[in-house]
């Protein structure tokens, strides 16, 4: 069994839900950080969701702030990781473990 720590997704947030991550087939992959970052001179409001289910159910951000999530969440086979903010200025780093 391969154990790898893997870089989900590091970027700009999109406007509208956007697949941030799928699991590859006969892997699963714990998802053991997420970083937000908002830049913006205004408050932002981001979600996540696991297979459709709210990780981050619209949660704000503060200006110029970041924030550090530790979820330690199992994600299956083919499973998608997805999410959106309200402003492209609002950055994610996403990582975790990838169990194949």
């Amino acid at each position: 069994m391969a154990v790898n720590p893997t870089l989900f997704y590091r970027g700009a947030a999109a406007t509208s839900s956007t697949t941030l991550y799928t699991v590859p087939s006969a892997t699963t992959s714990v998802l053991t950080d997420i970083v937000v970052s908002n830049t913006s001179s205004n408050q932002q409001y981001v979600t996540m969701t696991v297979d459709g289910v709210n990780i981050l159910p619209t949660v704000p951000v503060s200006a110029n702030t970041v924030i550090n999530l530790q979820p330690k969440t199992v994600i299956g086979a083919a499973d998608i990781l997805a999410g959106f903010a309200t402003s492209a200025d609002v950055k994610f780093h996403i990582s975790g473990v990838e169990i194949a």
